[in-house]
This record gives C-alpha cells, structure tokens and sequence, in this order.
C-alpha cells in the first residue's frame, strides 16, 4: 500500500483548518485514513502547526511521501532536517550525540527567527495604533476649533443683535429727549 501525508479539510466555507494524516494514496481528500499526526490552522498569523514529530518522522523514514503542503510543513517543523541528520548518522559522517545537538541548534535558531518576526508584527500593530491615534487627536481638535469658531460667531452675532436692538429702543428716547431739549 503506497501512503500519502496528506491534508484533510475541516471547518466552515471561507475558515478552513486541516488534520495532517497518514492515507492511503488511492482514498480521497476527505475520506478514510490510517492515522492522524497533528492539524495546521493557516487562519492564524502565523499559521499554527501541531505536529506529533516522532510520528512524522517515523512515517516519512517509513517512506511514506507527502503532498506538497505537507512537505512544507514537515520541512518547517524540521522532519526533514532530522531525516537529514539521522541519514548521516547511518552513513557515519557523526553520532547520535552530534546530530541531536545540531538539530537542536537549528531548531533555536529557527525559534529565534520566529520569535523576532512576530516581535517586529507587534511593533508594527503598536506603531499603526498610535499614528491612528494621533490622527484622530488631530481631527478632534479641527472638530473642537470649528465647533468653538462657529459659537464664537453665534455669540457675536447674537451680541451685535442684542446691540442693534438696544440701539433701536434708544434711538426714539433720545429723538424724544432731543425735542424736548429743542422746546
């Protein structure tokens, strides 16, 4: 039976997450499978992989081959890198000791890497939220300066009114006061 490490599709129209199996290379995408080694969410940023990697790598020393998804996946989480490492064990070139050391080196690396990655996201989010911000403060106080602008003119239209009233109530007194001083 010749088997495939395949992706199986789950979830909603639009929100699809996968089980990473073990099938048979004849069953369908979907269908029967010998076993289930993790899932692989590509919804997240970054993509979320939960892989059981003894597994993995038992398979795939088994001969078991994978899509081109998987082999991707495989290759990230570092199946293929101790596939690698175990095959120079075999011929010799180092040890067992030697290899797990140079696996776990790589797999540090390959953490740091994603570990600054994610830190540079961060701050960039951090960053887009502030100038968000600021524009906002900025376009508050144009707000502010138009509202207070157009009570300043409401106040000083309502005052000359007032004045011109004022002035249109003293202006018979004072015609009056001027005949009466005039007789």
């Amino acid at each position: 039976m010749a088997t495939k490490i395949r992706l199986q599709r789950h979830g909603r129209k639009g929100y699809a997450y996968y089980h990473i199996v073990i099938a048979d290379s004849r069953a369908p995408r979907d269908g029967r499978f010998v076993e289930r080694l993790g899932s692989y969410n590509p919804n997240t940023n970054p993509a979320t992989i939960d892989l059981n990697f003894e597994k993995a790598l038992k398979w795939v020393m088994n001969g078991a081959q994978p899509t081109d998804t998987t082999r991707n996946i495989l290759s990230d989480e570092g199946v293929y890198m101790m596939k690698h490492l175990l095959g120079g064990v075999k011929k010799g070139a180092f040890d067992q000791a030697e290899a797990e050391k140079r696996f776990e080196a790589w797999k540090a690396q390959k953490t740091a890497a994603l570990q600054n990655e994610k830190s540079k996201q961060d701050a960039e989010k951090r960053e887009a939220k502030k100038k968000a911000l600021e524009s906002e403060v900025e376009k508050n106080k144009a707000k502010a300066a138009e509202v207070a602008k157009k009570k300043l003119e409401a106040i000083e239209a309502a005052a000359a009114e007032a004045a011109t009233e004022v002035a249109e109530e003293e202006a018979p007194v004072a015609a009056e006061a001027e005949e009466t001083a005039a007789e």
